[in-house]
């Protein structure tokens, strides 16, 4: 099997996010098969919605395409490292993968803060792989933050 990353699929809906005005945050559930089955940037702003990450709206998205609320054998695709609720999501769903870019010592609950799939009680544990275009998905949030300042 050959990696390839779709890292680029997630920087599109993160720019689309920052687009609209919500923090550049963009996430693609892919199938086993390479297919996308859901994909999504930030919507807190718009839905009025503290729960609408990008993770959150492309897992559901993707429940619904294969009509389950299990992602087994599944690949997420993510430009910021998860806060704590969405690492919760993605133990629930079963995500079999997750792949993030820029780390988030602030408010990200995977290798920072809560580290949720580190404790007994994460009843699954993806396989972890961080820093896939970290650079360009921390030159997004740097340049959105910088034009609100």
């Amino acid at each position: 099997m050959v990696f390839r990353s779709h890292m680029s699929l997630a920087l599109d809906e993160a720019r689309a996010a920052a687009a609209r005005g919500e923090v550049p945050v963009g996430a693609v559930v892919m199938g086993p098969d390479g297919a996308v089955l859901g994909r999504a940037g930030n919507r807190t702003r718009e839905l009025l919605d503290p729960s609408a990450h990008a993770e959150v709206l492309a897992i559901r998205a993707a429940c619904a395409a294969l009509g389950s609320e299990r992602l087994t054998g599944c690949g997420l695709w993510v430009t910021l490292e998860p806060c704590a609720a969405c690492a919760g999501v993605i133990a629930a769903a079963r995500i079999a993968r997750l792949y993030y870019g820029a780390a988030d010592p602030k408010s990200g609950g995977v290798a920072h803060g809560a580290r949720v799939f580190t404790h007994p009680q994460a009843h699954h544990v993806p396989e972890v792989y961080d820093g896939i275009a970290a650079g360009e998905a921390e030159a997004l949030l740097r340049e959105f933050f910088r034009d609100r300042r």
